[in-house]
């Protein structure tokens, strides 16, 4: 296995971890790290429910987390790892932060809107997906069986 594939697993496990929190506060188990020189700097998972608010998906919590921390509203040589590829609303805060790479676990072929974005607006971005696909899957997959139940 290369280092590069290790890698993108290594923060993928982080996110999934995000995820996992997201699952036992009872919202859509999706998680979020935000990636800079090889070290986590922020990390989130949704909190919709929690806050009330339809705009704090994971990604919206790490990138905001990560501007903070690094002190600007540009991300560029920072990459994204989240267990389901982005909506819409988070593809925009992508290309508006600069984001150069982003790793994802599970295509969104309902909600999902990342490949479509690097056609008309991330031309440069760099998308890598199916990295630990079927965990992502089935923590989603259960989190909507306990809810339907």
């Amino acid at each position: 296995m290369n280092i590069l594939k290790n890698n993108n697993e290594y923060f993928m496990k982080m996110a999934l971890k995000e995820a996992e929190s997201a699952y036992e506060e009872e919202e859509i188990p999706i998680g979020a790290v935000v990636v800079h020189n090889n070290k986590v700097i922020s990390k989130g998972h949704n909190q919709s429910q929690r806050l009330n608010d339809a705009t704090a998906h994971a990604e919206m919590i790490a990138i905001t987390s990560a501007q903070n921390k690094i002190g600007s509203k540009y991300l560029n040589d920072c990459e994204l790892y989240v267990t389901l590829e982005p909506c819409m609303m988070c593809s925009g805060a992508i290309h508006l932060s600069k984001i150069k790479k982003v790793v994802y676990a599970l295509d969104d072929k309902e909600k999902g809107y990342l490949r479509k974005s690097k056609e008309e607006l991330n031309k440069k971005l760099i998308i890598i997906s199916n990295i630990l696909e079927s965990e992502s899957k089935n923590l989603l997959e259960s989190f909507f069986f306990k809810l339907r139940s």
